[in-house]
């Protein structure tokens, strides 16, 4: 069995997969809406490269029982080409029934890897990047500290579909509070637009651990939006998307509605049934049923 330094977190669509933890914590860690690494045994490092083959070794020993591995923790792209390329081999030498590999991936760790460096990792298997944009408004992303802007997070997401990876952003309902709700609907749908990625999840966001260092970053000015605000946010961002095959996803447990679909096939449907949610037409999941 696999030793964790826990906790450990993965997309939901990964919940068949193999966690193979090649790195602790996260890279960045300065998202002041993030509590996810902020344990003192979370501090980032990479695993020794030793450490992490023996892992595989281990796990082959036990034969066939998934068909992707997801590698943790935060953003495993921020490992050198060299070491992703190692660890890939790996995977494929032991492993040979994987199909996948996938990992969370943060745009600033893609702006030292070539689009041949990319390539390379596809073609030993990585097939997956879970890119965390949060919000296509600069303005937004420096309140949070993320890091990151539209034309970097842009850049990350142009690199990785030129190399033939798959990329699955996620957007934040509400990261914009209710002053800033509408451009960050706005210029989210407008990065969309451009990146026109494979799959995009809309979650909205909570702070169980509080929000005083969200509302610092907004300098006071956060104020947590209410479920109106959130659908009407998230009506504006669908309307204003223009996406040809990307699968949409607004069913993570921390949403009030469940929209599932492909846009933009499906995008007078989802207006249809946001429509009906700000009217109080359908039934809502409650906050106790919400897991944040």
């Amino acid at each position: 069995m696999l030793q964790y330094i826990e906790p450990v977190f993965r997309p939901p669509s990964e919940g068949r997969s193999l966690i193979l933890q090649v790195t602790n914590g996260c890279s960045w860690n300065k998202c002041t809406f993030c509590d996810m690494y902020t344990q003192p045994q979370k501090k980032f490092r990479a695993k020794a490269e030793d450490d992490t083959l023996a892992e595989i070794i281990k796990v082959a020993a036990d034969g066939p029982q998934f068909d992707k591995v997801f590698l943790a923790d935060g953003d495993a792209l921020v490992l050198s080409t060299r070491r992703l390329v190692e660890i890939l081999a790996a995977i494929k030498k032991y492993l040979p029934w994987v199909r996948r590999v996938s990992s969370y991936c943060l745009p600033r760790n893609i702006r030292k890897k070539s689009v041949e460096d990319l390539k390379q990792l596809q073609q030993l298997g990585f097939g997956m990047a879970y890119v965390g944009a949060e919000s296509g408004d600069d303005q937004i992303l420096e309140f949070i500290n993320k890091g990151e802007t539209y034309e970097s997070t842009l850049s990350a997401l142009t690199k990785l579909k030129q190399a033939g990876i798959k990329t699955s952003v996620m957007i934040l309902n509400g990261m914009g509070g209710m002053k800033y709700s509408q451009q960050h609907a706005e210029n989210s749908a407008r990065l969309m637009n451009e990146a026109q990625p494979d799959y995009l999840s809309l979650l909205v966001v909570s702070y169980p651990m509080g929000d005083e260092r969200v509302k610092e970053g907004f300098n006071g000015e956060y104020e947590l939006p209410d479920q109106r605000t959130l659908f009407m946010e998230m009506r504006h961002l669908i309307s204003s998307l223009e996406l040809t095959n990307t699968i949409f996803r607004s069913d993570h447990a921390s949403n009030y509605v469940t929209l599932k679909g492909t846009l933009g096939a499906d995008k007078q449907q989802f207006l249809d049934q946001l429509d009906d949610a700000i009217a109080g037409r359908i039934a809502l999941r409650q906050e106790w049923q919400r897991g944040l």
